[in-house]
């Protein structure tokens, strides 16, 4: 059964990965014919298995992670959530979804072929069942925060407001109206918008049912996590950038993936070989994407990445591909346990209860592999916090995260794209290169499908945060866009602009 996915892969980050895919011009003609001229003879190997079931596992965990986690409603959550794993127009090929509160359960039947189910594991959030399974080859374990009450903590560690008063130069008014227009249209589905001049925070607005501590979908956003989690292993002393990236699986002789660096994986530059919806010659009508199959294959997931091949040399082509994110996660893996610290909370007590964040959720594969790559959710706040570490170059209360000239690596732009004329990456961060939005060029974030943004703005000292319900994408963004005008005038410009 041929499923036509193009509406919905068009659709998932909006006009920012219109510039992924370099818009179909002379500079999209001219990117694609420099990287078949450095394509290396090698054969992509489509992931196994029905398409529709995997469909069908990345909705049951879509609606698992939004009944169980983020509170929805199940008939709400069928209609506005999740389109990245599950497109819209593919759920109506499936079975009516079925929810088993008891055992905290979601099922999803294909016609003609598997159920398939995901449960809530609590420490690692929801997870789907390989066919026929019916337990994970992993033990879950609860992930609690280390942090005194948040209530009577003074933010950022806590969610007290601080008593002394925010510094001069604060245009409320137009605060107000950014606040207003992220909200603008209903359509846009606007859940949680929030800003920090300076650390502080100056504006901040739910939509009904939702508040402060409400995990909220954060897809690809969570890359920014990988990019965090790793910097704190550098600093550690585990890793450096420029390494060659240990991966078990390349280290047979003459292998080339061996000479792929750490740098070139965070840089979405390693040259391995996949298939994603935002390859600029992508074919909707081609085999699942591996970019995909990395949240609904019920695999393996740091194995089956590193048995990609090379399509190019590393660090010439930048692709927005799951595999190099999920590799850095194996790397994380490989050094948490070769530390002899626990893995799956390793990244609360090793990196959020250090700057306040007390409520995200990472999910797992059924392996117990972190997919930081995009499975999670999160409240604005935790998001703010994240954002703010990066504000401070790493440093938080006076100590010292993330390595010195980490954040100028992962806000400076990826050679591999710059040489594809696509001036939009980082390392796992966005940037604003192509002045998509009405903020400085150099400003960088972190991006999640469905309209879930972090802007991080040194010149202004702003951190700004929006997340929405996936269906209101389109017109979220749009929303978004007014917003960031506003808060550009809202604030004094602290330092010049590149």
């Amino acid at each position: 059964m041929r499923i036509s996915i193009r509406q919905s892969a068009a659709s998932v980050f909006g006009s920012l990965l219109a510039a992924v895919a370099l818009g179909g011009n002379a500079a999209h003609d001219t990117a694609l014919a420099r990287d078949r001229g450095l394509e290396l003879p090698t054969l992509l190997d489509p992931p196994p298995g029905n398409p529709l079931e995997h469909y069908a596992a990345g909705y049951a965990t879509v609606l698992c992670s939004a009944v169980f986690i983020t509170g929805l409603d199940l008939s709400f959550a069928e209609q506005n959530v999740g389109f990245f794993t599950a497109p819209l127009d593919i759920r109506g090929a499936l079975g009516a979804p079925t929810v088993d509160t008891e055992h905290r359960r979601v099922s999803v039947p294909v016609p003609g072929g598997a159920t398939r189910v995901a449960e809530d594991t609590g420490g690692q959030g929801c997870v789907a069942l390989p066919i026929g399974a019916t337990t994970l080859a992993f033990t879950p374990k609860p992930v609690p925060s280390s942090l005194p009450s948040a209530v009577d903590t003074d933010w950022p560690m806590g969610d007290r407001e601080p008593a002394s008063p925010l510094p001069d130069g604060l245009d409320r008014a137009e605060v107000q109206a950014a606040v207003d227009a992220a909200f603008a249209h209903p359509e846009g589905m606007t859940a949680a918008f929030l800003v920090t001049w300076r650390g502080r925070i100056i504006a901040e607005r739910y939509a009904p049912g939702i508040d402060a501590h409400t995990r909220l979908e954060s897809w690809s956003m969570g890359k920014s996590i990988t990019a965090s989690l790793m910097g704190v292993l550098m600093q550690q002393g585990v890793y450096t950038l420029w390494q060659r990236a240990p991966i078990p699986e390349w280290q047979a002789p003459n292998d080339p993936r061996a000479e792929i660096r750490i740098a070139d994986l965070l840089r979405m530059s390693s040259g391995l070989r996949i298939r994603a919806p935002y390859d600029p010659d992508f074919d909707p009508n081609g085999p699942y994407p591996e970019h995909w199959y990395y949240y609904t294959g019920t695999t393996n997931s740091f194995h089956f990445a590193a048995t990609r091949p090379l399509e190019w040399p590393p660090n010439t082509v930048g692709r927005y591909r799951n595999t190099d994110p999920v590799l850095v996660n194996y790397l994380i893996r490989m050094g948490v346990e070769g530390l002899g610290w626990d893995y799956l909370t390793f990244p609360q007590h090793a990196l959020f209860d250090r700057i306040g964040i007390r409520h995200m959720m990472i999910e797992t594969d059924p392996y117990g592999d972190l997919l930081t790559q995009g499975a999670d959710l999160g409240p604005a706040r935790d998001w703010a916090r994240l954002g703010n570490l990066y504000l401070q170059d790493g440093v938080w209360n006076g100590e010292r995260l993330l390595p010195e000239g980490y954040v100028d690596f992962v806000s400076a732009l990826a050679p591999a794209w710059v040489a594809d004329q696509n001036p939009v990456y980082g390392g796992f961060f966005w940037i604003n290169g192509n002045q998509e939005w009405p903020i400085p060029k150099e400003a960088y974030f972190m991006a999640g499908a469905g309209g879930q943004y972090t802007f991080v703005i040194p010149s202004h000292d702003l951190v700004v945060v929006r997340l929405g319900h996936y269906r209101g994408n389109e017109s979220g963004d749009k929303d978004l866009h007014e917003a960031l005008r506003h808060l550009m005038q809202a604030v004094p410009r602290h330092r010049p602009s590149n």
